[in-house]
């Protein structure tokens, strides 16, 4: 019912590596982060690069080869926006020169984004509301974080991912599994925010209401119990078997819980992408990025059926197939 038919993505010119962080942090080795987390560099957005600045970026690129007046909404998903109003979507809308008869929202989630932003786009196209969507993951994570918590600096980068959304007339209609768990709340949050005027670090804490705050065991812990169901609920709701899928693309979170996942739940590792090394967990905008790559690699043939879920943060999670 739905097909993605473009994406482009945006990373910031500004690049941290492992021996940067080493060099602040003599007490860690480079080659020991890559071992944990799979990640060697993630990009950072600068200090007046915000996510709007870098979903101009990633849209623009993806209008060299798609005409801007097909858009008819904008979907805007980020945990970091310029300001608590007007929505971003809203200026974006300005800044691209879209057309002034489309819908533009803005919607709060992390890691689950880009499955919940398929799915608000699937009820769109079918309620004939819409026809072509701008679907954007833009996230800065890293302005969250303090200099001084070496480990979410080992393991967020900052990017945006622009993807057009369309009406598949010949393809399957895939449904999502979607789900929620207030109660985990605490183990991943910002207890203040705001970011494009009035917002800085306090450098004196480590842990403090202006940063973020990760429990990354319980993080892990929600993921190794959530999402082997949440795969299991996806095929079998849409009638599949692990056999049908020939890609799953989870949120790149870090390559040792993706691969403790893979085996848990016994997914052949030449169908399973990880891709993360040179990026790092850019939180909403991981899939789309994966996905992008694999078409830059040809891995992705017409016809092939990628299973795509994203967890995190809320708790959230969500999942689906897509046919390429």
């Amino acid at each position: 019912m739905i097909k993605i038919s473009k994406i482009e993505y945006y990373l910031p010119e500004l690049v941290l590596t492992n021996m940067d962080l080493e060099r602040e942090f003599p007490e860690w080795s480079s080659e020991r982060i890559q071992e944990k987390v799979g990640i060697t560099q993630r990009h950072i957005s600068s200090e007046n690069e915000t996510v709007l600045d870098m979903a101009i970026r990633s849209s623009e690129k993806i209008f060299e080869n798609y005409d801007r007046v097909k858009i008819d909404f904008i979907l805007f998903c980020t945990q970091s926006p310029d300001y608590f109003l007007p929505t971003t979507a809203c200026i974006l809308q300005d800044k691209l020169g879209l057309r002034q008869n489309i819908g533009a929202t803005d919607f709060n989630l992390g890691c689950s984004g880009f499955v919940y932003g398929l799915a608000f786009a699937k009820g769109l196209i079918a309620g004939g509301i819409a026809k072509s969507i701008l679907l954007i993951t833009s996230e800065t994570y890293t302005k969250h974080i303090n200099p001084k918590d070496k480990g979410n600096r080992c393991i967020f980068g900052d990017a945006s991912a622009s993807t057009i959304i369309e009406k598949d007339e010949a393809g399957g209609d895939y449904q999502f599994c979607l789900g929620t768990d207030g109660s985990g709340a605490e183990n991943l949050i910002v207890k203040k925010g705001g970011f494009r005027t009035d917002f800085t670090l306090n450098p004196d804490h480590e842990f403090n209401p202006e940063n973020l705050y990760m429990n990354g065991p319980e993080i892990f812990n929600f993921t190794i119990e959530r999402i082997p169901g949440l795969v299991k609920e996806t095929m079998d709701i849409n009638g599949l078997t692990m056999d049908d899928i020939d890609y799953f693309v989870f949120h790149q979170a870090n390559s040792f819980m993706l691969n403790y996942l893979r085996r848990k739940m016994k997914v052949p590792t030449e169908k399973f992408y990880i891709d993360m090394e040179k990026t790092g967990n850019t939180v909403s905008a991981t899939i789309p990025i994966a996905l992008k790559k694999m078409l830059e690699k040809g891995l992705l043939k017409k016809g092939d059926k990628v299973l795509l879920a994203g967890f995190g943060v809320g708790y959230s999670w969500g999942a689906t197939i897509v046919e390429f």
